[in-house]
């Protein structure tokens, strides 16, 4: 995998409903827009090198932000925040560049990013290919752990966190960040679960990777079975180190590939 490059430069449009959404994007050729995590942004694909590796091979790479991560809008009225906004906001941004069809661009997501790009595939997005990694079939389905849990926690105590406990280390990790949890609590509120029938339904070739020590892999087989057109790959890593594994960003190459 390539070393980083310096970050590149934060663009902005605004959604159907006025929120002013942040992207950033490197390369030229087939577009893809790939989608970050919970309480991350865009640079989950360039801190190590992930996109500038798809765009030596020929991908304009666009990275997003959701509403209320990184350097998009951060509104702390609930009304901002419906079911599905994320895909709302991700589908409108696809109308932005122009992206329509299997023609036109390719799509793929990590962790919640990923969740996301299921929820657009159930509901129309039709690209040449798709990626969905760090997810299972039980994140699809909606079953709630890993950050939302943490950011619970976070956002209902009355006291702060006990000293060097990991929630006091996630709430400064957030704050180091900018993020505000209570506005995170609320963008993963608004997430839709997938039921498997509809996953039937998706025709865009997907690949579905995981990390092997990623406590999601132990649904991620369900998932690839239910998605018709599903290839999965695996890279070493628990959750938060498949995602700059060079393992990955080889199956996301050969799987993008315009050859295949």
């Amino acid at each position: 995998m390539s070393e980083p490059t310096p970050e590149p430069a934060v663009s902005f449009f605004t959604t159907r409903d006025g929120i002013r959404l942040a992207h950033r994007e490197l390369g030229e050729g087939r577009p893809l827009v790939l989608l970050h995590g919970a309480m991350g942004d865009g640079t989950l694909w360039t801190r190590h090198g992930q996109a500038a590796a798809l765009a030596a091979r020929g991908h304009r790479v666009i990275l997003p932000d959701f509403r209320g991560h990184g350097a998009s809008a951060k509104p702390r009225d609930a009304a901002a925040f419906p079911p599905d906004i994320l895909t709302e906001d991700t589908l409108a941004f696809l109308d932005h560049l122009g992206l329509h069809g299997p023609q036109d661009y390719d799509l793929g997501g990590y962790s919640l990013g990923a969740r996301i790009v299921v929820r657009m595939l159930v509901r129309g997005a039709t690209p040449g290919r798709a990626v969905v990694a760090g997810q299972g079939m039980r994140q699809v389905l909606g079953i709630s752990g890993g950050a939302s849990t943490m950011l619970q926690r976070i956002v209902a105590a009355t006291e702060p966190p006990e000293p060097g406990s990991q929630q006091e280390r996630f709430a400064a990790w957030m704050r180091a960040n900018g993020d505000d949890p209570a506005v995170l609590m609320m963008a993963l509120d608004s997430l839709v679960a997938t039921p498997a029938q509809e996953l039937g339904r998706v025709q865009v070739p997907t690949l579905v990777a995981m990390g092997t020590e990623d406590e999601r892999a132990v649904s991620v087989d369900e998932l690839v079975a239910a998605l018709p057109r599903a290839t999965k790959a695996t890279m070493p890593g628990d959750h938060g180190r498949a995602a700059s594994a060079p393992e990955f960003v080889a199956a996301m190459v050969d799987f993008l590939d315009p050859r295949r």
